[in-house]
């Protein structure tokens, strides 16, 4: 291959890299995650695997949607702060043009899966959860409430009940269980880490808690919202949803989100943010590994 040939390869690759970036694989994995465990736990028995890959794809292209907008309203912010001033749109990798155009491929593209391999009621709760992020939490919520998380937080919450409803075609109390717990834990994880980039968010003039509220106000509503996870993951176990295999894993992993913000209060110091921020992440995708394991198991 020739030296030009290269650098039109290396340039090309470098291009992908950018959009693959604006769809935020991380955050968009641990969504897929998600909706997966609630498809697994709405089956009755076996689980049905030809709708599991085209509901996966559904929903991760719909979610990477949400993220690439959010990349272009949030371009401003995200050249004022140290964390994210690196992204696509900031560093000029990438027009707004460009990502909103492949924002827009992704969504159609999301819609018509959905719809022709699913049902109807994913594809419009998915819609509408691409929207409630995209434009409601980022457009409106985020400059406007330091409780644009609590608000904007349902539609974080939304993949496992999108993936319940891939397979019941229905919502159900127990679908509802599964959007409460990662409702309630999404407030006490954003603002472990709004903590520890407090300056950086007031330098972008976005009003998160720990800007408008202060430090010791936000770790006592992050201790709060610790105590109230607790009993909303116990609720599975009382409504015969879960048994012992995860009510065992849920109060460790409890115990050890509780201890976290406890500290926090105790002594705040933004190390001490950045661990109760990272196990958080931990938290949930375990505490959905466990619902997963306990319905096999009981199975």
């Amino acid at each position: 291959m020739r030296a030009g040939e290269v650098t039109v390869a290396a340039s090309a690759a470098s291009h992908w890299r950018s959009y693959w970036q604006l769809t935020k694989p991380k955050v968009v994995a641990a969504i897929v995650f998600t909706a997966g465990v609630g498809m697994l736990l709405a089956s009755r028995g076996r689980p049905p695997l030809d709708l599991i890959l085209p509901a996966c794809i559904g929903i991760w292209m719909a979610a990477a949607a949400a993220a690439t907008v959010n990349h272009v309203i949030d371009s401003r912010i995200d050249r004022a702060m140290m964390r994210t001033r690196r992204r696509p749109l900031p560093t000029g990798r990438l027009t707004p043009r460009a990502a909103l155009l492949f924002a827009g491929v992704l969504a159609c593209g999301s819609m018509a899966v959905l719809l022709l391999w699913i049902n109807v009621l994913t594809a419009i709760l998915t819609f509408l959860s691409l929207i409630s992020y995209s434009v409601l939490y980022t457009a409106y919520l985020k400059p406007l409430t330091p409780q644009n998380i609590v608000i904007g937080g349902a539609a974080g919450a939304a993949p496992p009940l999108l993936g319940w409803t891939a397979v019941q075609n229905g919502v159900d109390a127990n679908a509802l269980l599964l959007f409460l717990i990662v409702f309630v834990w999404t407030p006490p994880h954003f603002w472990a880490l709004a903590l520890a980039r407090r300056v950086e968010y007031a330098k972008a003039g976005v009003p998160m808690l720990p800007v408008t509220h202060g430090v010791a106000f936000t770790c006592r509503h992050i201790l709060l919202y610790s105590i109230l996870l607790c009993v909303v993951t116990a609720l599975p176990c009382l409504t015969g949803m879960t048994g012992l295999i995860y009510l065992s894993g849920a109060t460790l992993l409890n115990a050890g989100f509780v201890k976290r913000a406890w500290a926090l209060n105790v002594h705040w110091t933004s190390e001490r943010s950045m661990r109760l921020f990272h196990y958080s992440i931990t938290y949930l995708l375990s505490l959905f590994a466990l619902l997963l394991i306990d319905h096999f198991c009981r199975l």
